[in-house]
């Protein structure tokens, strides 16, 4: 999967879009459930589905998972969403829900940001963008604004 920078963006404004919603509110049907981020998402190629049918590999949030969580489940839950690397599992056990939900807000609007403050430069410059590729296929680092490199 392929995705050139501004495709990329759409999909990170969509998933600021959720959560701005109350996507991940509790569900009237299911109230006591948790609502998991990104994978309870309509970003998400699994959303829907207890049993994953597209690996979390294929998914574009990939990009952001350091090398040595690429091969969990939820691999997405792993994202370093500040500078102190706290992640969707990290900030659940320490903080909550609302910590949680704050964090990835902060690091969606950051990372919105910063792609297209780098999608305006490329324009600018006359290059052509630069094309992101899924894991397993030679790419150029991406680097994150909070200063770490997916790997």
């Amino acid at each position: 999967m392929e995705l050139t920078k501004q495709e990329l963006i759409e999909k990170l404004k969509l998933e600021l879009d959720v959560l701005d919603k109350g996507g991940y509110a509790p569900s009237v049907r299911e109230p006591h459930r948790m609502q998991r981020v990104f994978r309870d998402s309509v970003s998400c190629p699994n959303v829907g589905t207890e049993i994953k049918q597209v690996p979390c590999g294929a998914c574009y949030l990939i990009e952001f998972v350091p090398q040595e969580h690429k091969g969990k489940e939820d691999a997405c839950h792993y994202i370093p969403l500040n500078a102190r690397g706290d992640t969707a599992i990290s900030l659940l056990e320490k903080g909550g829900e609302e910590a949680l939900h704050s964090a990835l807000h902060k690091w969606l609007q950051d990372t919105i940001a910063w792609l297209e403050r780098e999608s305006k430069a490329t324009a600018t410059s006359g290059r052509a963008p630069r094309v992101l590729l899924t894991a397993g296929q030679q790419r150029p680092c991406l680097l994150l604004p909070t200063g770490r490199q997916a790997a």
